[in-house]
């Protein structure tokens, strides 16, 4: 009958470099360590974390550490306890970090999208309501009041009068207004 080694015998196996003696004793107290760091924290992720670093360190340390009781738990749980409270402050200092800087405005793309989207059926109307106009008028649009250009240049370049284009201008925003209203809709269709 072979009976199971002791933390002890573990542990110098440990301490000489033994991986396998390692696995037997993080088998052995993991979830008495991921306990007791839950009960610290009381978050599972976190808890998972400190039963990392512990037996982290717990590697680290096999060599320096003599088990005075000859069990490796209340040295484990000692280590989880110190990883708990580091924990701790690293949290509560991003938190007040986070607290002071401000955040990034991000708007929300779906606001973008939908305006995006409003825009391109009021431009429809717009549009649709522009090539019902005659020719000359909606020349008169697309220059002076779509492309910014003055009376004076849009006359010369249509070749006509000042006072011509200044007409098609007038008259083109009256058809506009009555196309545009939206309680006349059904000139649209």
């Amino acid at each position: 009958m072979q009976t199971e080694p002791t933390d002890r015998d573990l542990w110098a196996a440990v301490a000489a470099g033994e991986e396998g003696a390692f696995g037997v004793l993080f088998d052995r107290h993991s979830r008495a360590v991921y306990n007791h760091a839950f009960r610290l924290c009381g978050s599972w992720s976190v808890a998972e974390d400190i039963t990392q670093t512990t037996f982290l360190i717990a590697w680290r340390k096999r060599g320096t550490v003599d088990l005075t009781y000859g069990t490796a738990l209340p040295w484990l749980l000692v280590v989880a306890g110190n990883c708990a409270r580091t924990e701790g402050r690293s949290a509560r200092r991003v938190r007040a970090l986070l607290g002071r800087v401000q955040p990034e405005h991000h708007p929300d793309p779906a606001d973008d999208v939908a305006g995006r989207l409003d825009d391109e059926r009021a431009m429809g109307r717009v549009l649709d309501a522009v090539r019902r106009l005659p020719r000359a008028e909606r020349e008169a649009v697309a220059l002076c009041l779509w492309s910014g250009i003055g009376y004076p240049e849009a006359a010369a370049a249509l070749g006509v009068t000042e006072v011509a284009v200044r007409s098609r201008v007038s008259r083109a925003r009256a058809r506009l207004s009555k196309l545009l209203d939206p309680t006349r809709t059904e000139e649209l269709r």
